[in-house]
């Protein structure tokens, strides 16, 4: 199996497959990480030697070739202690992303779907940072959903996980696509690999996994590094145009508006742009993603309500619409028939397809 790396040479006469700057970064926190309990991959061990080296083994062939992915200020660990695997995130010490993250991490609720924060561990490579120790997840997006069940699952869970942080008094003012991510353990009972996440463990494979319809996974808020916390029933409004999303309309560095509203119509345009533009069969929730999507945000509703609109909705999707395959819109009819014929051949089990 044959991998593109991004070639960025710490030194002028490094190899392709030698630690790049930041790798080194990581490579001076391994000890302080063990002994914490958090164990790096071979590639990032103070002792490290190239499994392939004096042998005919070919780099691209061994794990410890693959670098870290361009989000270098994330790194994958096993938790020693019982083989789990987390993701330890730098972040500024003084960061409210830090006070946040572990305010909604402390609060024991089944409808809190903010990333648990395991550990909090100071920087020893650059005192002004701590190292955020959280549960490893991946898109929620990766695999596609297969079922209409599945993507109703991932919507009720979103808006709970919603409604249950702004009933804390945070509004996350980032919920994009890339800030929505699932623990993925009971797809994936062969494991996949944290860095090249379509592949199994050592890299050089596909990785199977199984359909969420039947072997349920749980969507998590990750990144508080734009959020606010209000004291709930205060007044909350905010200034400021940055975000991932930049289509609410309110956004502004001049004028105050209600962060809570934004979150409203950005998790909406996730809807609408991973699901309605996506997929068929959804148009009974089309009410819904337009009111969450409206340019004035008075007319919004809120997250409980928004809740309420989807629980209506849902009512509609029986057991059986609910197992059906997702169809994606650009689908000819005879795609369609070897798509479902395939579908029903594979049963709960399939390859990744990108």
């Amino acid at each position: 199996m044959s991998y593109s790396h991004t070639i960025l040479y710490s030194d002028a006469d490094a190899g392709p497959y030698n630690l790049l700057s930041y790798e080194k970064e990581w490579r001076d926190r391994s000890s302080t990480l063990a002994q914490r309990g958090y164990i790096l991959r071979p590639r990032y061990d103070p002792t490290w030697v190239p499994s392939w080296q004096n042998t005919s083994e070919d780099p691209e062939d061994c794990e410890d070739s693959i670098v870290l992915s361009p989000h270098y200020h994330i790194m994958d660990a096993l938790q020693h202690a019982d083989q789990r695997r987390v993701s330890v995130k730098i972040v500024a010490q003084d960061s409210s992303e830090v006070a946040i993250a572990s305010f909604l991490s402390s609060q024991q609720d089944p409808a809190n779907h903010c990333v648990p924060v395991l550990d909090v561990i100071s920087d020893p490579v650059k005192p002004n940072k701590v190292l955020l120790v959280m549960p490893y997840l991946r898109p929620f997006n990766r695999p596609s959903f297969s079922a209409m069940g599945e993507v109703l699952d991932f919507i009720g869970q979103t808006l709970e996980g919603m409604q249950f942080m702004h009933s804390k008094g945070v509004a996350h003012r980032d919920l994009s696509s890339a800030n929505i991510m699932m623990d993925a353990r009971p797809l994936y009972p062969q494991d996949h690999h944290p860095v090249q996440i379509d592949y199994s463990p050592d890299g050089q494979s596909e990785a199977l996994h199984l359909r969420r319809l039947d072997h349920p996974v749980r969507y998590y808020f990750v990144d508080f590094g734009m959020s606010s916390q209000f004291v709930p029933g205060q007044p909350h409004l905010v200034l400021g145009e940055k975000c991932a999303d930049h289509e609410p309309p309110e956004l502004s560095a001049k004028v105050p508006y209600d962060p809570f509203k934004v979150d409203i119509f950005t998790l909406g345009n996730v809807y609408q742009k991973e699901i309605m533009n996506v997929y068929a069969g959804f148009d009974l929730l089309q009410p819904l993603i337009r009111a969450m999507r409206s340019p004035n945000a008075s007319l919004r509703p809120d997250a409980q309500q928004a809740i309420e609109m989807f629980k209506a909705a849902r009512r509609y999707f029986n057991d059986q619409a609910c197992r059906e395959r997702v169809r994606n819109k650009t689908e000819t009819l005879p795609e369609r028939i070897v798509y479902d014929a395939v579908d029903m051949a594979r049963g709960g089990v399939r390859h990744l397809m990108g």
